[in-house]
C-alpha cells in the first residue's frame, strides 16, 4: 500500500519558462504573470523549473524563488511539480527545497555527464525520492534510460508515482507500461515527455500513456487546448489539421537549432505579451527570421482553430 497520495492531473500539463531580465536575473514579476495567465487558461498541472524552465541553468536560491513563486500564484488550484536532477547531492537539495516551499511533487530529471548503469539509476532515484515525502515522477530520457526491470524497481519505491518518457522508443515504453501496471500498480501514471508531445500523443495513447506535457501551452494555450479537446472528442479532422498547420511546422523549425525546444518557447511567451527575456548559455535565442516564422506558424494554427469553431456554431 502506497503512503504517498497519487496526484490527479486532468488536462494539458503546463511547463512554464523561467523569465530572465536582460541582466540575467530571474524576473519574478514576469514569472508570476506568465504562470497566472497559464493557470487561468486551465491546465491540469504546472511543472515549474523543469526542462522548459531551464532547470539546468538555475542555482539553489533561484530554484527556490521560482518554485515558491509558482506555488504562491497557483494557490492550490492545480498541482505544482518542480524539477530536480543533476548530481545526487544537488537533486536531493532541490527535492528538499521544493517540499519546503510548498510544491506538490517532483519531476526527477537525469544526472549529468555520466554513463548510468541500471542499478545506479535505481539507486539515484531511491536516494532522491528518499530525501522528501513528495510524490516523484521519473523522467526516462538522456542518460537516464530505464529497462523494464529498472522501471519496475523504481515504481516500487513508495513515493514514485509516475513515469515520463522522453525517448520515443514506443516498443520499450509499451513493455514498461505493461510491466508496471501488471506487477506494481494498475493506476500508475504515465506521461509522454517528448518535445512538442502533441505530434506523438496519438501513438502514446495507443500504448496506455494518456498524459503529456505541452511546451505549446506556455505561449499558445488556446492551440494546446484545442488539440487536447480534439483528442478527447475523437475529432480526428481538427487534430490532423492542427498537426499539419501548426505542430509539424513548429517541429521543423524547432529542429533547425539545438536548444530551440526551449528558446522558441521563450520567444513565443514574449511574442504573446509576457517579457520572458533571454535564455542562458549554452542555449541561444532564435533569430529574428525564426521568430517571424514562429509568428506565422501560430497564426496558421489559430486560423484552423477559428475555422473549426465557426463551423461548430
Amino acid at each position: 500500500m502506497r503512503s504517498t497520495s497519487r496526484p490527479s492531473f486532468d488536462g494539458v500539463l503546463f511547463f512554464p519558462v523561467t523569465p530572465f531580465t536582460e541582466t540575467g536575473d530571474v524576473d519574478v514579476d514576469a514569472l508570476a504573470d506568465h504562470i497566472a495567465k497559464g493557470v487561468a487558461a486551465g491546465p491540469g498541472g504546472v511543472f515549474v523549473a523543469c526542462g522548459t524552465g531551464e532547470f539546468h541553468a538555475l542555482d539553489d536560491q533561484e530554484f527556490s524563488t521560482v518554485v515558491r513563486t509558482a506555488v504562491d500564484v497557483v494557490a492550490g488550484r492545480v498541482p505544482v511539480y518542480a524539477g530536480a536532477g543533476g548530481s545526487v547531492a544537488q537533486a536531493k537539495r532541490f527535492a528538499t527545497v521544493a517540499q519546503q516551499v510548498g510544491a506538490d511533487g517532483l519531476l526527477l530529471l537525469p544526472p549529468y555527464l555520466v554513463e548510468v548503469p541500471q542499478p545506479g539509476l535505481v539507486d539515484y532515484t531511491r536516494a532522491v525520492a528518499g530525501a522528501t515525502d513528495l510524490p516523484v515522477i521519473v523522467y526516462n530520457r538522456g542518460n537516464a534510460r530505464f529497462t523494464e526491470a529498472s522501471a519496475v524497481a523504481v515504481a516500487k519505491i513508495d513515493n514514485v508515482v509516475g513515469f515520463k518518457d522522453g525517448t520515443g522508443n514506443l516498443d520499450q515504453v509499451a513493455r514498461i507500461v505493461s510491466a508496471i501496471t501488471s506487477e506494481v500498480d494498475p493506476d500508475f501514471l504515465f506521461f509522454n515527455g517528448l518535445p512538442t508531445a502533441e505530434t506523438t500523443q496519438q501513438a502514446y495513447r495507443a500504448i496506455g500513456v494518456p498524459l503529456y506535457s505541452s511546451a505549446t501551452f506556455a505561449f499558445a494555450p488556446d492551440l494546446a487546448l484545442a488539440f487536447y479537446d480534439a483528442l478527447e472528442a475523437d475529432n480526428r479532422h481538427l487534430a490532423e489539421d492542427l498537426l499539419r498547420t501548426f505542430f509539424h511546422p513548429l517541429v521543423r523549425l524547432r529542429d533547425t537549432v539545438p536548444g530551440y525546444a526551449v528558446s522558441l518557447v521563450k520567444a513565443g511567451v514574449t511574442m504573446e505579451g509576457v517579457p520572458a527575456g533571454p535564455v542562458r548559455p549554452p542555449l541561444v535565442m532564435p533569430t529574428a527570421t525564426d521568430i517571424d516564422e514562429l509568428a506565422s506558424i501560430v497564426a496558421a494554427g489559430r486560423a484552423v482553430m477559428t475555422g473549426a469553431l465557426s463551423q461548430a456554431i
